[in-house]
């Protein structure tokens, strides 16, 4: 059973920063590709960062680039997602995702990931 459990979620101020965690487990953590999503009230979920296997390729969609930051630690089965400069429009709920399917590029779309966690709220105040 392939658990993926996020935290670090919360409320902060614009402008400030927040690192989001998900500890992955029942899994060879390695061996997924990783990804962070999150859903406002009433949009898509949506893919904001993709990272490889190796950590060595990352994918940021358009409006987290150059803010947010995707990082693994292989060793401690976890990935991460530094969030600097956040902007009200950041705030949704935050979904880890894993996906154990090998691929060209980086999955960015839902069905491609196949576990989830629970999601953790990011609230950004103005």
């Amino acid at each position: 059973q392939v658990q993926l459990v996020e935290s670090g979620g919360g409320s902060v101020q614009a402008g400030g920063s927040l690192r989001l965690s998900c500890a992955v487990s029942g899994g060879t953590f390695s061996s997924f590709v990783m990804g962070w999503f999150r859903q406002a009230p009433g949009k898509e979920r949506e893919c904001v960062a993709a990272i490889s296997r190796s950590g060595l390729t990352t994918y940021y969609t358009d409006s987290v680039k150059g803010r947010f930051t995707i990082s693994r630690d292989n060793a401690r089965n976890t990935v991460y997602l530094q969030m600097n400069s956040l902007k009200p429009e950041d705030t949704a709920v935050y979904y880890c995702a894993a996906d154990s399917d090998r691929r060209v590029g980086l999955p960015t779309l839902r069905y491609q990931y196949d576990y989830w966690g629970q999601g953790t709220q990011v609230t950004v105040s103005s």
